[in-house]
């Protein structure tokens, strides 16, 4: 085979790579429906966590079949005409976004990170330029003047298809329709003076499905989120109408599972997505739609952009430094870096690999809305001049092993990103009274929704929890987080003599994973006044036998969902259709 060929051959395997892994991802995602209508909870679980591994494997099996051909060595003119070619065959692609990012994980795997430029990769998109797909491809639209308001919300989700019949839709549609006349009561519309617009594929996620839409009148647009359920029966019902942005941005929020929905133009169903919640990123919304590691490359692209039109430092973040990560971030940037210490403080008796092994374990599990996702990179250049010196010394110090130097540039081989958020114990420290209380109530609250999905978070200090800005707590540090089934929760034993009332150590026998909870609140929550508001609110923590039935509920299949509106927006029935679990 000549030079002039190859540049063809490695464009197209990379190509039939991408259109590999898209088609799996599509055809597990289209299956949603069907697991949704059968109630098959657990095979949604098996499949969320099994999509997230797919992009992975197709990349290692097209790295592999081009590091054959190429004996990893780089031939610069192939390699220059390669991404040349690869670029024109995007030019019409429907996910030409998705395709680029693909091309650059392969370049990556395959090529020393001197080579990680825009003339070998496409660290920044050519799509800026192009003709966008039509948003509206992505969604149909309804016109009430024809048929009236009744006719066409019945019409609306018939032809949004769920897979089995709705309990009662004519009652669920007098409550939408009821709903929106209350949450829209400050401009009255009429039925003649809107248009429907409705994403033709619904968003599914753990026990729900969820109609996203939005309505158009000629003064406004009002997003809409109307969440659907299953009851005992197999029955559908509509559970809410969401149509304030705040809410839907937590239903959409970063601490969240993603969703499966399935999308031929995910540029355009992104941008949709973003003309109804204009605070969400682009990295954000396609993650929350299962595109994560798109949103890895929508989020280093808009950190490069922040690095190019800002100047200010990377400094050391807020809060009581870690015992296993050195954290940093930029003021002017809303995340915050993650680097692993070559050498863990605090008598830590796990190592490197098992930090690493828990923070991917979390990025694959159901976050229940209280565990913050996380962005993995390697070789992260970082130029030396936009870290403050005292960082500088902070990580030559603690992650030596994992720097190294290029030119003007730091490079850091392993970097975990996080949003940044208001440490717990800080906030803690300025809130007002009623502030406080909430805290510790959604404190406690959070700690519920992780042991619901079999996550024992470990280490529950305040400063491992944050507040978001919808001053929601989520946990974020990962490094002590296992399985709750695989936890030994105990009672405290009495002492028996006058001797073990005064021992300094436990008198007992205590396995390493032995816990027990009368002791967690003592000491992750150490002050009196706090550790009563959290009793106040959540005393069962502090009962053994409480996280024993946890463990017990999901040993026995029980999947508890926690859903991401509150309960003040549900609708309101004579006779309530969803079981107890689902009122969680």
């Amino acid at each position: 085979m000549t030079t002039t060929d190859l540049p063809t051959l490695y464009a197209r395997k990379i190509l039939q790579g991408f259109h590999r892994h898209y088609s799996v991802f599509q055809e597990v995602t289209a299956a949603a429906r069907q697991r949704f209508a059968d109630g098959d909870w657990h095979a949604g679980q098996y499949a969320a966590t099994a999509r997230i591994s797919f992009y992975d494997i197709r990349v290692r099996e097209t790295t592999k079949a081009l590091a054959e051909l190429t004996r990893l060595q780089l031939d610069e003119q192939v390699w220059l005409a390669t991404r040349q070619l690869y670029q024109d065959y995007l030019q019409f692609h429907p996910q030409a976004e998705l395709a680029e990012t693909f091309y650059n994980s392969v370049f990556c795997n395959l090529f020393h990170h001197r080579y990680f430029n825009n003339a070998y990769i496409f660290v920044e998109t050519t799509l800026s330029d192009a003709i966008p797909l039509a948003v509206e491809t992505e969604y149909r639209s309804y016109f009430p003047v024809v048929t009236g308001m009744h006719r066409t919300l019945a019409q609306i989700m018939q032809e949004v298809d769920l897979g089995a019949p709705f309990a009662d839709l004519s009652e669920d549609i007098r409550l939408l329709r009821k709903a929106f006349s209350e949450q829209a009561a400050s401009q009255q519309v009429n039925a003649y003076q809107l248009r429907i617009d409705v994403l033709k594929a619904p968003f599914f996620r753990n026990k729900a499905a969820y109609v996203v839409g939005r309505i158009v009148s000629s003064q406004r647009s009002y997003p809409f989120i109307v969440p659907v359920l299953r009851d005992e029966h197999g029955h559908l019902y509509l559970d809410a109408l969401i149509t304030d942005v705040d809410q839907m941005a937590i239903i959409f929020g970063f601490a969240r599972s993603y969703f499966m929905v399935q999308t031929k133009a995910p540029s355009a169903l992104v941008r949709f997505l973003k003309d109804l919640m204009p605070k969400k990123t682009l990295a954000e919304l396609y993650s929350a739609i299962g595109l994560h590691k798109q949103s890895k490359t929508e989020f280093y692209r808009d950190f490069l952009h922040h690095l190019a039109v800002s100047d200010d430092q990377l400094v050391a973040a807020a809060g009581i430094k870690g015992m296993v990560m050195t954290v940093f971030t930029l003021p002017s940037y809303p995340y915050v870096f993650k680097v692993i210490k070559d050498t863990f403080g605090g008598g830590k008796s796990i190592d490197r690999q098992t930090v690493i092994d828990r923070y991917r374990m979390v990025k694959r599990h159901d976050r229940a809305g209280r565990m913050a996702d996380t962005y993995e990179f390697a070789n992260v250049a970082i130029p030396l001049a936009r870290i403050a010196p005292d960082l500088l010394q902070e990580l030559q110090s603690t992650v030596a092993g994992s720097l190294s130097m290029d030119g003007e540039q730091l490079i850091i081989s392993q970097l975990f990103v996080e949003r940044r958020m208001t440490p717990l114990n800080i906030f803690l420290d300025y809130a007002s009274n009623a502030e406080i209380e909430a805290a510790m109530k959604d404190y406690g609250q959070a700690i519920k929704d992780m042991l619901a999905a079999n996550i024992f978070p470990g280490d529950m200090l305040l400063k491992n929890f944050g507040l978001t800005r919808h001053k929601r707590v989520v946990f974020y540090d990962y490094d002590e987080v296992q399985y709750l089934t695989e936890m030994n929760f105990r009672q405290l034993p009495k002492p028996q003599t006058y001797e073990q009332q005064l021992a300094a150590e436990p008198w007992y026998s205590v396995a390493p994973n032995d816990v027990f909870p009368e002791q967690l609140t003592t000491f992750a929550v150490p002050q009196p006044h706090l550790r009563s508001m959290l009793m106040k609110h959540h005393p069962e923590l502090v009962d053994a036998s409480y996280w024993q039935q946890q463990q017990q509920d999901i040993r026995t299949g029980v999947i508890s969902d926690v859903f991401p509106y509150p309960e003040a927006v549900r609708f309101v029935r004579c006779v309530r259709t969803a079981t107890e679990q689902d009122k969680r």
